[in-house]
């Protein structure tokens, strides 16, 4: 299995639902085979730049251990969930 991690910013919302967001990609991971190592929570930060006519948002990292089949999966889902504003995947180095 490779390391990778997940960077994504969540719409400003309750915390509920936030945290309904992060639950649903931590199963998705947990439930193709992939291990979840830490998830930082940052908390809700201002944007650079307004992205979907949002100012702020949720930003969560999530270090974890997958095929490389989970990833095409992870990034399908999170391009389709209308809670996320960005996203990005990176395989972390050797």
């Amino acid at each position: 299995m490779n390391k990778y991690e997940v960077m994504f910013i969540v719409k400003p919302a309750e915390e509920e639902a936030v945290e309904a967001v992060v639950a649903k990609f931590e199963n998705l991971i947990k439930t193709n085979g992939g291990e979840i190592e830490k998830i930082d929570r940052w908390g809700k930060r201002r944007l650079a730049f307004e992205i979907k006519d949002f100012a702020e948002g949720h930003y969560f990292v999530v270090y974890f251990a997958a095929q490389p089949k989970v990833i095409s999966e992870l990034d399908r889902v999170m391009k389709i969930t209308d809670e996320i504003l960005r996203h990005m995947i990176i395989r972390q180095g050797e």
